[in-house]
């Protein structure tokens, strides 16, 4: 596009003819953001039913329906790393009425691992904003004896390979977390992968494997019963759920060995801005919410309230630098 910054006739007619069209678009917009919604609003979310990105999805669209006046529902789509129902709402009507609720991986992670990924995360979406954060926990499965993650750690080092972790799948960001992990501290593990998070905790609790990389709050009954332990939390702090367990960064890690997940909204791209805009702020008013921020904190997961903006910044990054580190782990799916 040619630069006009220093034509001054040519800048002051394009603002002046810009001036125009945002006047007579502010009526339009207005009416269209009041009609919305007149009828169901369906929430897609890939993964499966129990898992982290699954309740979250449900908390808020609980109070979405409240504050919207129609009901919103949550459509569980799994499979394929996220694609199926990611893709499902890449291919959808872009009218407001079909979202995805989805995970960082799924967006940052997966352009770099399928040569021929049905969405492209940059141009078949408009985004609403991030929902939450969620970090990660390493959890020693029933039949491990580890107690420690530096005792996890030597009997890994001792039988490279023996000991084997759950992942949500090839290629997911707990696969991807946990082979940082595995070249941060010198260990080699097998990797197991299952359909999403409950399947690889249930893995974990049943002893099929012997560890598993899961969201806090999902992974919190689990860890109370005393069905897994938790040997270490991803992040420079210790997560407050969970005082007692170490961050990465104690014991040897950086604060991204183990990236966190985040859960956000995105609507199919040409979808109005109007509507774009009300679904965000909406889901922010509903995260501000003192009581949905207590149970969010009690499942582990810390609200975000993101822009539109920032999300599509964090994409972007994502994939580059999600990338660079999957080609580095020589990390790809079946």
């Amino acid at each position: 596009m040619p630069d006009d910054r220093n034509n001054p006739i040519t800048r002051r007619t394009f603002l002046a003819a810009g001036a125009g069209l945002a006047v007579a678009a502010a009526p339009a917009a207005r009416a269209q953001d009041s009609a919305y919604p007149s009828r169901t609003v369906r929430v897609i979310v890939p993964f499966p039913a129990g898992a982290g990105a699954d309740s979250n999805a449900r908390l808020v669209a609980q109070k979405l329906t409240e504050r919207l006046g129609q009901s919103v529902i949550v459509d569980n789509r799994p499979g394929a790393n996220g694609i199926i129902g990611t893709e499902a709402v890449a291919r959808a009507a872009p009218d407001g009425y079909t979202v995805l609720f989805v995970d960082r991986g799924a967006l940052g992670i997966n352009p770099s691992l399928y040569k021929k990924l049905p969405y492209d995360p940059l141009k078949d979406f408009s985004y609403v904003g991030i929902a939450v954060w969620g970090p990660y926990v390493l959890v020693a499965g029933s039949k491990q004896p580890a107690r420690t993650m530096q005792e996890l750690v030597a009997a890994a080092r001792k039988a490279p390979g023996r000991l084997t972790y759950a992942s949500f799948g090839n290629g997911s960001m707990t696969q991807l977390g946990t082979e940082s992990l595995c070249a941060r501290l010198g260990m080699q593990l097998t990797h197991v992968p299952y359909k999403g998070g409950a399947p690889a905790l249930t893995a974990a609790m049943s002893g099929e494997v012997d560890m598993a990389l899961v969201t806090i709050g999902p992974a919190l009954g689990a860890i109370r019963e005393g069905r897994v332990r938790p040997l270490l939390v991803g992040g420079s702090r210790r997560f407050p759920l969970l005082p007692d367990v170490p961050a990465v960064t104690e014991i040897g890690g950086e604060e991204n060995t183990i990236p966190h997940t985040y859960f956000g909204f995105a609507l199919p791209a040409g979808a109005p801005a109007a509507i774009r805009d009300r679904l965000s702020r909406e889901v922010r008013e509903v995260l501000a919410d003192r009581a949905i921020r207590a149970q969010l904190a009690a499942n582990g997961f810390e609200p975000a309230q993101g822009t539109p903006e920032e999300m599509r910044a964090t994409v972007e990054r994502d994939i580059a630098a999600f990338g660079q580190l999957a080609r580095e782990l020589k990390i790809q799916p079946e």
